[in-house]
């Protein structure tokens, strides 16, 4: 269970760019990516769901109001809070039902976060899967944001899949093409996915709220 960290990160880009020349030029002209890395918790695995089929600021003017209604999102204050509270913090009835059911979860010690960190990436979707509303592009980005896993591949991401379209000239690739390429990229296709991430967010000019 390999992961990138502060220590090793800028080394494994250069390494990616060394044997692909899309991510030298990408690297050439905007940098090193930041390191999008999120705490391993509930707060951030609530995020994450909030920011399932919506933009950036969407997700966050939600996260960024729920915080602030419950003084910091625990599982315990996030089931203390009504429907009501929830939809005033811009919750769908849907994304209401699966950040519930996450705290019970966790609450019921049915989901332990703490243990996810030692094991296997695989292991960790199968559990996270039996949740209501986590499928796999919410535990692709909590392996990738939260764990620091270096191999995973979040092709239900629209910005990773429209990037390597716009960056490798490739309009017409289906998904097992996709995933196909990447496996030049192994084991280091996280680092792969942030450096398109980059090319994206630098190329389109988007902004990326903290």
């Amino acid at each position: 269970m390999e992961r990138f960290t502060a220590d090793n990160f800028e080394s494994l880009c250069h390494m990616l760019a060394k044997s692909d020349r899309h991510f030298k030029t990408v690297i050439k002209e905007y940098g090193i990516p930041p390191m999008w890395t999120r705490p391993n918790s509930f707060s951030s695995l609530v995020l994450t769901i909030l920011e399932q089929q919506v933009s950036i600021a969407s997700a966050y003017a939600a996260y960024k109001k729920l915080k602030a209604k419950t003084g910091g999102i625990t599982p315990a204050r996030l089931l203390a809070l009504s429907d009501e509270d929830l939809r005033a913090c811009y919750l769908s009835r849907q994304k209401i039902v699966y950040t519930r059911g996450l705290a019970n979860a966790i609450l019921s010690k049915q989901i332990d976060l703490r243990k996810f960190r030692h094991q296997p990436d695989e292991l960790i979707r199968a559990e996270l899967k039996k949740l209501k509303g986590i499928g796999d592009w919410t535990v692709d980005i909590y392996l990738l944001h939260c764990l620091g896993r270096t191999d995973v591949f979040p092709l239900g991401d629209l910005a990773l899949v429209n990037s390597i379209k716009m960056l490798k000239k490739l309009p017409g690739a289906s998904k097992e093409e996709l995933l196909q390429l990447s496996e030049a990229w192994k084991p280091y296709r996280s680092i792969a996915t942030m450096i398109f991430w980059h090319y994206y967010i630098r190329k389109r000019n988007i902004k990326v709220l903290a």
